[in-house]
């Protein structure tokens, strides 16, 4: 009995000492995997830079190499001229990898076209193959090797020759910059020393805009129907989508969301009925909604009008307006305004010298003086 006691404490003390062996063993293998924090090899900077263009979020994410006394060395040497053999990795014909260290990514929130060429929504590796008269810009579907030591040209989406640009002034430390920005499009620079690479990046504003309407309309925002309206305004603003968008004025205007007694929606689903050719319904809607409206929105509506060179009907609504909200500075104004654009300078100049004692600021008051100043000419003020 003491003979098998004492082979029994053996046995145990034989597994704890492996077991803390191997608890050891993982241990030091994992402490050994643990790298602490510091700058990118190189002293090259870690950056990201982005713009949202037209709804369209555009990240790149990239390491920034500085020049570091080496002018006249980069490009064509340190950057070389198309194609290499990086000596490493899978690849024997690589391009560069647009920055240092790890991959060069670029990231679409939406679908693009980049120099007139499509690319879907994702995030990219980025790759330029470099030549002084003509680059190629090269997306990779490949987004998270390091650098181009494993480009494999059979997982490109996208090649595009690009014009390098000379520079007036150093680059030091290579960065991308967005420029030439409009509604839907940006122009996308590479810029390092004295060379840019520029590139553009054009977006379908117009259908992103349509399907962020139809995705958000379907949430709860959907539930009151000032968003009805105003995705019926954009539409109508932009001329776009009409047949839609009078569903979505028929929404904002009925009783389900609150607008069945309010100007405004009633008042765009006139404007858009117009738009489509239906003018006796656009008149016959307008009519019924006018009495909605207050003081401004009857003002704005006959702005709107004379705006499209609707003289005439600007003048009722005006007129109507100061009928309803009599001595008022602003309906005082909108018959300056509706007389002036039929001709009837007289008329105009009255109801102007009413106004003007009553003009809230000075920007009214000095607009008053001068539109006085061209009713006794005999001159439109709109």
């Amino acid at each position: 009995m003491v003979i098998m006691r004492i082979r029994f404490k053996k046995n145990f003390a034989m597994r704890k000492i492996l077991s803390l062996s191997l608890f050891m063993g993982l241990y030091l293998v994992s402490m050994a995997q643990i790298t602490l924090t510091s700058l990118p090899s190189g002293g090259n900077k870690k950056a990201v830079v982005g713009e949202r263009v037209g709804l369209t979020d555009i990240t790149i994410h990239y390491d920034r190499p500085g020049v570091k006394g080496r002018e006249g060395k980069i490009w064509g040497q340190l950057i070389p001229i198309g194609y290499i053999d990086p000596g490493f990795g899978s690849s024997k014909s690589s391009p560069w990898r647009a920055g240092a260290n790890e991959n060069t990514t670029i990231e679409f929130s939406n679908d693009v076209t980049i120099e007139g060429q499509p690319i879907k929504a994702g995030r990219y590796g980025f790759f330029i193959a470099y030549d002084p008269n003509e680059s190629t810009l090269i997306l990779s579907k490949n987004a998270t090797s390091w650098g181009s030591y494993y480009y494999d040209p059979k997982e490109d989406v996208l090649q595009v020759k690009v014009k390098p640009v000379k520079l007036n002034e150093k680059v030091e430390w290579l960065k991308y910059e967005f420029m030439d920005q409009t509604e839907n499009s940006a122009t996308v620079a590479l810029e390092w020393e004295n060379m840019m690479i520029p590139f553009k990046v054009s977006t379908n504003y117009i259908e992103d805009q349509l399907n962020s309407f139809r995705n958000e309309l379907r949430s709860e925002r959907g539930f009151f129907w000032l968003a009805w309206d105003q995705a019926a305004q954009w539409c109508l603003q932009h001329n776009v989508n009409l047949e839609q968008a009078l569903l979505w004025s028929d929404s904002a205007s009925g009783p389900t969301f609150g607008g069945n007694a309010l100007f405004q929606p009633k008042a765009t689903k006139a404007q858009i009925l117009e738009k489509l050719g239906r003018t006796a319904e656009a008149q016959a809607l307008m009519k019924s909604a006018l009495p909605l409206a207050n003081m401004q929105e009857i003002h704005q509506y006959a702005r709107s009008l004379l705006a499209e060179k609707k003289t005439r009907e600007a003048l009722e609504v005006f007129q109507l307006n100061y009928k309803k909200n009599p001595g008022q500075f602003t309906t005082l104004m909108g018959l300056t305004r509706g007389y002036a654009a039929n001709g009837d300078y007289k008329n105009a100049l009255k109801y102007a010298a009413l106004a003007q004692p009553m003009a809230p600021n000075d920007a009214n008051r000095k607009f008053l003086s001068d539109a006085i100043e061209k009713l006794k000419k005999g001159q439109d003020i709109n």
